[in-house]
């Protein structure tokens, strides 16, 4: 038995009629290499591959032990109750299935939460894709992973190889009971006194953190906006990001749509301009910025004002690495959709990025998991509750929207056998922030995963399509930019 975290368990307690708290992803894989059989992929051969790595990834088999009254976090414990059956499902595409279709089905699976009296996670298996493809959907709580755990899981559950692996010899797995209610009432009782101590160190710390929690906040956003001092900004503004159709309260309905981006493509990009220390992530960040600007054009709702980013950041440790739960921090950055050119806006994304990066490393790393220790969880979900109905999210949100860049590996790839071709993330949105684009990238491509609320962003598939246009609109700026550069050293060894 093992209990949750603080921030753990906040994931649970977000919790509405219209916030769901798990994650996902599509794997797109070639069904017919699957296992060499005429058939392909079928769900019995990818249940059985599954079942097989269930001892790598313990958290499959453990579920949730709600402590009485909501008095403290949760506990995960091995599910004596445990089927494979329920967890591992299929569903067809009328052939020849499209990405629309594809889409729109993954967009209606996302929108179901998950059942809290089984291990958190599902997995859909969605044949009847052209060419020979198969989809395989699969969705967890975010209670259970973050962005590097769940990598752990890609790792156990992907091979290098069509033939897989050998897998070591385990025991059988046994279940554990709940626990009897007193226990965890008494184990409750102890936490609860453990807490003033517990708090005077947090507020010590908060007190030596607020200038740079202020920073962080202020800096990045100061930059894009003619560089005003934190002061004045944080006055001005109180932490409020612009509004936007998407940050409003939101649906139990989701729209998903999906991208790839050759990655040598933005890799040269990055090169092309002349601007040391130009990441990747600068160049993706921009592409998003493009995109997002095109997009509030097309609905005449762009504000004066840049975009505001959430940008998650791991703090695990090396000692914490292939553990479970989350550890994960964050930095705010400036979107410069206020700005006309793609080249200007690549520019500014990097300073503000930098900034962003400055200000964040003044705040301790685990402040977020501190913080959300105290929230006891009857407590925490009536105040998600309540802020969901006051539209507080929508009101005083420091943020528009959540983007991820997360790296993946860059070698081949196989999923019960069959190749992997492409991986989208399927990430999360909440009250106040409809809209969230996570990024993976796999091999020679960036895969981009976009999920919005249905009612606030109904044409999620257009804003998907300009990203394209913005990489095309970057290159073409880039192109420019070599051109000069290649004339006025021209210029100056004609002068010599």
């Amino acid at each position: 038995m093992e209990q949750l975290s603080g921030l753990d368990g906040a994931f649970l307690a977000m919790e509405t009629r219209s916030v769901f708290g798990h994650v996902g992803s599509v794997c797109i894989v070639d069904a017919l290499t699957s296992d060499g059989s005429e058939a392909g992929m079928t769900l019995q051969h990818l249940t059985k591959v599954i079942e097989s790595r269930l001892p790598l990834v313990p958290l499959f088999r453990r579920r949730l032990v709600m402590v009485p009254f909501g008095l403290d976090h949760p506990y995960w414990i091995e599910d004596p109750d445990f089927d494979i059956e329920f967890h591992v499902r299929e569903l067809a595409l009328p052939f020849p299935g499209n990405d629309r279709q594809l889409s729109e089905q993954v967009a209606r699976l996302h929108a179901r939460p998950l059942d809290r009296s089984r291990p958190l996670w599902e997995l859909y298996l969605i044949t009847g894709l052209h060419g020979g493809r198969a989809a395989i959907y699969s969705k967890i709580h975010h209670a259970a992973i973050d962005g590097v755990s769940g990598g752990d899981i890609l790792t156990a559950v992907l091979d290098v190889s069509p033939q897989g692996r050998e897998l070591p010899t385990v025991e059988a797995f046994v279940g554990e009971l709940p626990p009897d209610t007193a226990l965890l009432l008494a184990r409750s009782a102890v936490n609860l006194a453990r807490q003033p101590v517990q708090a005077f160190h947090l507020v010590s710390d908060l007190a030596r953190s607020i200038p740079g929690i202020a920073n962080a906040f202020g800096a990045p956003i100061a930059q894009l906006l003619g560089g005003k001092d934190d002061d004045d900004l944080l006055s001005q503004n109180g932490l409020r990001a612009p509004s936007t159709p998407f940050n409003a309260p939101i649906s139990p309905h989701r729209r998903w749509a999906f991208a790839d981006l050759p990655l040598g493509e933005v890799k040269t990009l990055r090169r092309g301009f002349d601007g040391a220390g130009l990441t990747v992530n600068d160049v993706v960040l921009a592409l998003c910025a493009g995109a997002l600007r095109r997009w509030l054009q097309l609905h005449e709702a762009l504000p004066a004002a840049p975009l505001i980013a959430a940008v998650p950041v791991s703090v695990r440790t090396k000692h914490q690495k292939g553990g479970g739960g989350n550890k994960v921090s964050m930095m705010l950055a400036a979107l410069p959709t206020n700005l006309t050119d793609p080249g200007d806006r690549l520019a500014a994304v990097h300073e503000a990025m930098r900034a962003a990066k400055d200000q964040h490393g003044a705040i301790p790393a685990g402040l977020l998991a501190d913080v959300s220790q105290f929230a006891m969880p009857a407590l925490a979900n009536q105040a998600w509750r309540l802020s969901a109905k006051l539209r507080l999210f929508e009101r005083v949100s420091p943020f528009n929207l959540f983007i991820s860049n997360v790296p993946g590996p860059n070698v081949p790839l196989y999923f019960a056998g069959a190749e992997l071709l492409a991986y989208y993330p399927v990430s999360a949105v909440v009250d106040g922030q409809g809209l969230n684009i996570t990024v993976m990238s796999y091999r020679d491509n960036l895969y981009f995963g976009l999920v919005a609320c249905r009612q606030l962003v109904p044409d999620l598939d257009v804003m998907a399509g300009f990203l394209r246009d913005e990489l095309d609109a970057l290159n073409a700026a880039a192109d420019v930019l070599a051109a000069g550069i290649a004339q006025t050293a021209s210029s100056a060894a004609s002068r010599d």
